[in-house]
């Protein structure tokens, strides 16, 4: 959408082919259905790639600053929330999705529903592209936007990767990212739907790879929330790799161990006869307490805490700093969020996303090879890919 409104603002006749039989389903799922559209803290670091690098130049032609700016000249009122996340003021996706369709059918692009891509081809200077129902479509220049393989429900279950393929281009090897992590372990089922707030690190041996703070949910399969998600784009890749990563949780983390083996001498010294299963309620998530105890070790949870021998608290104090986990794989495609890897980007322009292979044709958004954090860094790659592909390919008329 952002590739067509741009090119045809530039006066290229544009028509944009959704395999879908309405365009921008993925949108409307975006930020739970808030649309989390860009981030005023972007940066490269947020992005990652065999060379993020390459996002430079489209983050740096069309940043957040003109994502707002264009958001506003269709009617977008944006408002700026916590990390820099930038919302619609409606709180919907579908009143984003609404203005860009209305900017589209206003500016007169040709929008072509239930067209799914079989087969594209370049004879002479012209690309012809062949739809499922045998129609053949013919254009001067092809941007190349189907999205990755993230959500396949949405439409995009990487066909647009064949299709590259089939026009000559490499693509990396692709994992789900932005995923919930299933993790070793048969007691999450009795802990499921609880959410604390903690840090979480990701692990190969004793090296840290990744560290992320924030709300953490558990599930039946293992853990979520945003900074799992976050260290899922690092953990898909271990596994890819056959690593054995793990994650490490820390329950209490906003104090040092000796202030935590202080405060729990205090409590264990005021009620000394309460039993081990109720003597940090309170204090830890009552719900995690009996799956966090056994883990640490313990197997009768109604012993009275004035029992407790020292190595036994110590143990408690490494549970609540240091819960290991070893991850046996994510939830998979259809719970991704984004997907990691795709066409190589030492094949494509960076400065005007146009393939190196073949002239003529660009690529734009997930498809690539860059992949964002969490927090409106994915739409944001969107909009400045787009916005570039849509610029460059209009020069061709």
């Amino acid at each position: 959408m952002m590739a067509a409104i741009t090119a045809r603002r530039q006066g290229a006749e544009v028509t944009l082919l959704e395999r879908n039989p309405r365009v921008g389903k993925k949108l409307l799922v975006t930020g739970n259905g808030r649309c989390n559209f860009t981030n005023t803290n972007g940066d490269l670091n947020c992005y990652q790639g065999e060379n993020p690098r390459f996002a430079e130049s489209a983050l740096r032609s069309f940043d957040s600053g003109e994502a707002m700016t264009f958001f506003r000249g269709l009617g977008v009122v944006p408002k700026v929330e916590d990390e820099g996340k930038v919302f619609p003021w409606s709180d919907q996706a579908s009143s984003v999705l609404d203005l860009l369709l209305d900017e589209m059918e206003y500016l007169g692009v040709k929008v072509v529903v239930n067209a799914f891509v079989q087969k594209i081809r370049k004879k002479g200077t012209k690309f012809l592209v062949q739809l499922a129902n045998g129609s053949i479509m013919e254009g001067d220049g092809l941007i190349l936007a189907p999205g990755g393989k993230a959500k396949p429900s949405t439409g995009s279950d990487g066909n647009g990767y064949d299709l590259a393929r089939s026009l000559g281009h490499t693509v990396t090897p692709i994992y789900p990212g932005l995923v919930q992590l299933k993790l070793e372990g048969s007691f999450f089922p009795q802990i499921q739907g609880t959410k604390i707030l903690g840090t979480v690190a990701l692990l190969v041996g004793e090296t840290v790879l990744g560290r992320e703070q924030g709300d953490i949910v558990f599930g039946n399969y293992g853990l979520s929330g945003p900074p799992i998600l976050q260290l899922s784009m690092l953990a898909g890749g271990l596994l890819e790799a056959g690593e054995e990563p793990v994650i490490k949780l820390t329950i209490v983390d906003r104090m040092e161990r000796a202030e935590l083996k202080a405060l729990l001498g205090d409590r264990f010294q005021q009620a000394p006869e309460r039993t081990l299963g109720f003597s940090l309620v309170g204090f830890i998530n009552k719900r995690l307490l009996p799956v966090l105890l056994k883990r640490a070790g313990f197997t009768d949870l109604n012993r009275p805490v004035n029992r407790l021998t020292s190595a036994e608290v110590e143990s408690i104090i490494d549970i609540l700093t240091d819960w290991r986990f070893t991850i046996t794989g994510t939830k998979g495609w259809p719970s991704a969020q984004v997907t990691i890897g795709g066409v190589a980007t030492n094949e494509l322009d960076p400065a005007t996303m146009e393939s190196k292979l073949v002239p003529g044709l660009y690529f734009a958004g997930e498809i690539i090879d860059v992949a964002g954090r969490c927090g409106g860094f994915n739409l944001q790659w969107a909009w400045s890919s787009g916005f570039l592909a849509g610029k460059n390919a209009a020069g061709l008329q």
